[in-house]
């Protein structure tokens, strides 16, 4: 697969939004974002979209009939532009069956938690709570639960002792903004296999689908 077309689905500041972007520019991922969808009027991605010649969509849930109706048409505007692969960035919603259908294993979605463990919301406090002695991330295709689609990547990243909820969701967020474009640039490769919840990686080892050594 080249030059992979993607949607971004973002609600806030777009910090990973921003990693794929990066990534792209440099040419060391062949894809191309042809639309940003937000449901936030005020998120900073959009700031981000304008920067770097994106075209990007407001999509607000109340303006529509219905839940599903809302991801009717998202799965339509994404469509209408050939999109291959649709990226969740931040998007604080719990994507709907119409969208999973329309893009079957072709969502991706990242979790700042090893999981099975803390889906949901704030993972990274969850972590800090439970006492944990290594947290976190996760990138995943979704599916219609919380958290649970087929694991694609993940990265260990350590806690310490004085971790606050804020330091460890920096140190998190570097790990995202690796993994992330490097789940995209397997996807473009054509190197990612789905069988149930089982993902394979053509040419992956196990050990290469966690990475022990914080980015630089």
């Amino acid at each position: 697969m080249s030059n992979l077309r993607l949607g971004v689905l973002a609600s806030g500041r777009g910090s990973n939004f921003q990693a794929i972007i990066d990534e792209i520019e440099s040419k060391r991922l062949n894809a191309e974002i042809v639309l940003l969808i937000t449901d936030n009027p005020s998120a900073f991605a959009i700031e981000r979209a304008k920067k770097h010649g994106i075209e990007y969509l407001v999509m607000r849930p109340k303006e529509y009939s219905s839940k599903d109706d809302y991801f009717i048409k998202i799965a339509e505007e994404l469509k209408k532009r050939d999109v291959g692969l649709v990226v969740l960035a931040g998007f604080m919603r719990i994507v709907r069956k119409p969208l999973i259908d329309a893009f079957p294993n072709r969502i991706m979605n990242i979790h700042p938690a090893l999981l099975p463990a803390f889906p949901g919301l704030h993972g990274q406090r969850q972590a800090l709570e439970y006492g944990v002695k290594i947290s976190g991330c996760t990138v995943h295709f979704v599916d219609e639960g919380m958290d649970t689609g087929p694991i694609i990547i993940q990265a260990a990243v350590p806690m310490f002792q004085d971790d606050t909820e804020d330091t460890l969701s920096e140190r998190i967020l570097r790990f995202e903004h690796k993994i992330y474009p490097e789940a995209i640039r397997l996807f473009s490769e054509g190197r990612i296999e789905v069988e149930g919840r089982m993902v394979s990686i053509k040419g992956y080892t196990l050990f290469d689908t966690i990475i022990v050594n914080p980015p630089a």
